[in-house]
């Protein structure tokens, strides 16, 4: 399958080849424990289930790249101390933040994420929104009718985080309450979001869960469920490229692997601003 969209300059040739090469040797300074625990206060450690812990380091729009992480309902056990949706925050998206910056001329916002609710009208200004451990998630009518509107305007949802087949199964519910016209369908290396900057191919994308749950696969809505069509949203199906990210900095996980995991999360956002 071949887009209709077309594909930015920096994607081709010997750019990407170099862009490869410099994601490949990149490493993320680890941050000092004044930064970490900042961090830890921005995370659900301090701040409960209270959204207004989060949204007060929202920034202004500017136009420029920002990562967008929705907030959602969950069970009330769930949602004491660190709710799924929080989960790597702020870490993973200012690792990311450092990986646009340095490999493309987005200058995206560096300070780490808007957290929006669902019903939001002004998650419209984002091309892209990140929704983690899906898993527990839970809709209202109001969330559904506001991000399916942004999905069809044009909008890109990633959906990520999760493992098993209980997580798996609550977020197809959730999904199918979000775009019940449509069908979720499995996507390869074939299809346009991973050849959007990075050529990826599938044994690189099929990679392991960071906890060694599962393999990685990928599964997607097209706009009129053409698969030739733009794509509206995707999902990691047992992945964490959120954990990826956020550990990338800290030796935890393989280095390989977590490249792997920038070129996917890249690939996404230069596909939702190219279609």
């Amino acid at each position: 399958m071949r887009s209709r969209g077309r594909e930015p300059r920096q994607c081709a040739g010997r750019t990407r080849r170099t862009a490869c090469a410099m994601l490949l040797a990149l490493t993320l300074p680890a941050a000092g424990p004044g930064a970490l625990a900042a961090q830890e206060n921005r995370g659900g450690a301090n701040l409960g289930f209270d959204p207004s812990g989060y949204t007060q380091f929202n920034t202004t729009y500017s136009g420029n790249f920002t990562f967008v992480r929705l907030m959602y309902r969950t069970e009330p056990w769930r949602a004491y101390r660190n709710p799924g949706w929080v989960h790597d925050y702020p870490v993973a998206e200012r690792n990311f933040a450092k990986i646009l910056s340095s490999l493309t001329t987005m200058a995206p916002w560096m300070g780490g994420s808007n957290v929006m609710a669902m019903d939001d009208p002004e998650i419209f200004k984002y091309p892209v929104l990140y929704l983690s451990e899906p898993g527990y998630w839970q809709l209202s009518p109001a969330e559904a009718d506001n991000l399916r509107t942004y999905l069809l305007k044009g909008g890109f949802l990633i959906i990520d985080d999760m493992a098993g087949p209980r997580e798996w199964a609550n977020t197809v519910r959730m999904i199918e309450v979000l775009m019940p016209e449509n069908q979720l369908v499995e996507l390869h290396a074939t299809d346009p979001v991973f050849d959007s900057f990075f050529h990826l191919e599938e044994d690189a994308i099929h990679m392991p869960h960071p906890y060694g749950r599962g393999i990685a696969s990928y599964w997607g809505i097209h706009e009129d469920d053409d698969p030739d069509g733009r794509l509206m949203l995707i999902v990691d199906r047992d992945n964490d490229i959120g954990d990826y990210m956020e550990w990338s900095d800290r030796g935890f996980l393989p280095i390989s692997l977590s490249n792997e995991a920038y070129k996917i999360a890249v690939n996404y956002v230069i596909y939702a601003y190219t279609h």
